[in-house]
């Protein structure tokens, strides 16, 4: 959506940053696609600037083994108070990934044509970090660290519970969308929490970098 198809007032800077991300995932899969690759590991590296990185000591849990999946209906990062629906989203006509409507801020969304939370590999989850009139659902992100959980909860109440294990700050000069949707460890199951972040330039109405937070397996269960 271009800044001349959103409506007047509220909602005018919500899209700019988690689409412009989005849009890198359309084209990395477009780019994957063409050469017939997969999506390879690659080793955790912190962004142009690291949020918080993977400071040494921080104890993580081993790996759970990927399971079935579930499709995602509720995301929960209690640490800073993140609780929310999970939406599926799909492609929009230019070929990227729509994040929730701006009308919506308070939702996540899904990559549904991606992995499912819970199997092997990547499954991607964007929300917006506010409005023009106040903050939407990842505006705390950045606040994540490693060591803390996250929850995704399925539609039979099946839950999953995933560790951080790193929070970086990509610029967009610098944004490598390998290092961002590609899975870090083969044979894991990951998640990506993926916000704006930087500043917000109000001439080009955009925001200059983007928060990833990743995050892996370490158990299940229900309810």
């Amino acid at each position: 959506m271009s800044a001349e198809d959103r409506p007047a007032g509220g909602g005018g800077r919500l899209l700019t940053g988690v689409a412009w991300a989005m849009l890198l995932l359309g084209l990395w899969l477009w780019g994957r696609e063409m050469t017939n690759g997969v999506g390879g590991s690659s080793a955790p590296t912190t962004g142009d600037v690291a949020a918080v990185g993977r400071p040494l000591g921080v104890p993580l849990p081993p790996a759970h083994p990927p399971v079935g999946g579930t499709a995602p209906q509720h995301l929960a990062v209690p640490s800073i108070g993140i609780t929310a629906p999970v939406v599926p989203r799909g492609l929009d006509t230019s070929g990227a990934v729509d994040p929730p409507p701006y009308h919506q801020p308070s939702k996540v969304g899904w990559y549904g044509s991606g992995t499912v939370p819970g199997a092997a590999g990547a499954a991607l989850l964007v929300g917006h970090v506010d409005t023009e009139s106040k903050p939407a659902v990842f505006y705390n992100l950045s606040a994540a660290r490693p060591g803390e959980k996250i929850r995704v909860t399925g539609a039979g109440g099946e839950r999953l519970e995933f560790t951080i294990d790193d929070v970086q700050v990509f610029t967009r000069e610098r944004f490598d969308p390998q290092k961002v949707y590609g899975p870090r460890e083969s044979d894991r199951a990951e998640l990506r929490l993926i916000t704006c972040g930087g500043t917000y330039d109000k001439k080009a109405r955009t925001y200059t970098a983007n928060v990833v937070v990743s995050a892996y397996l370490t158990g299940t269960g229900q309810g």
